[in-house]
């Protein structure tokens, strides 16, 4: 993204929206995609879209609906009359920050419950990894300022939603490879797999608990197998739900 928007930056008029569309956090500085569009393209006004959407559907013109964030309310009302369409229907927020922690949390969180399906471990326990992975991202939005109603939106639960159950999400797909000791797809980029050490960073500076996160960040650094992680989240101390 940085390189992207640094190639942009001289060819762009004074507060040009740049909307990005990848998600993640960058590595060693802990920037969401916004900041580092504010910090590369310093006349550009940044902007977020995240949703429970795969390019190929948006492409075929089938229905879809996704999220799009700014912190200025007519601006991102603006770009959503730009964009729309009957078939891609954006729904405007200031709450940014909420936007970018969903769409980053959920590429991991995606790869979690890929292994769940390749270890084919059942229906029940999809559910359930997919249910306390929003506990999961949800904690991490309130901790960085996020609204809670982004988080149960659809750059949040339901993009959660669509990324952990269908083979289309590339990191559900590399989930399903690493649960079945197949060798990870190399063709189609994952962004979770760049997302995992950094977003148990950032929780970690937040005094945020991620244990599902944890567990993806520890086998994709080969520090646990599948098989140790899954036992150490399946003798976590009972507690109450929360």
């Amino acid at each position: 993204m940085r390189e992207a928007v640094a190639a942009l930056a001289p060819h762009l008029a004074a507060t040009r929206p740049v909307i990005a569309c990848a998600k993640g956090i960058e590595r060693g500085t802990h920037k969401f995609m916004t900041e580092v569009i504010a910090e590369t393209a310093i006349n550009a006004i940044p902007a977020i879209l995240s949703g429970p959407s795969f390019a190929e559907d948006v492409a075929r013109g089938l229905p879809t609906a996704v999220t799009l964030a700014a912190k200025d309310e007519t601006l991102a009302s603006a770009l959503v009359q730009a964009l729309g369409s009957s078939t891609f229907r954006p729904y405007h927020t200031t709450d940014v920050r909420g936007v970018e922690i969903g769409g980053a949390a959920k590429n991991v969180l995606a790869i979690a419950a890929g292994i769940v399906v390749g270890r084919k471990l059942g229906a029940s326990a999809q559910g359930a990894l997919t249910t306390r992975g929003f506990s999961e991202l949800t904690r991490l939005g309130r901790a960085c300022g996020a609204r809670s109603e982004t988080m149960a939106g659809l750059s949040g639960l339901g993009d959660l939603i669509l990324t952990c159950s269908s083979p289309q999400s590339r990191n559900f797909a590399l989930g399903i490879a690493l649960g079945r000791g197949e060798p990870p797809p190399r063709d189609k980029l994952a962004e979770g797999e760049f997302t995992a050490p950094v977003l148990i960073e950032l929780a970690a500076s937040q005094h945020v608990d991620m244990p599902v996160s944890n567990a993806v960040a520890a086998i994709l650094s080969g520090a646990v197998t599948i098989d140790a992680a899954i036992e150490s989240l399946l003798t976590r101390p009972f507690k109450a739900e929360g």
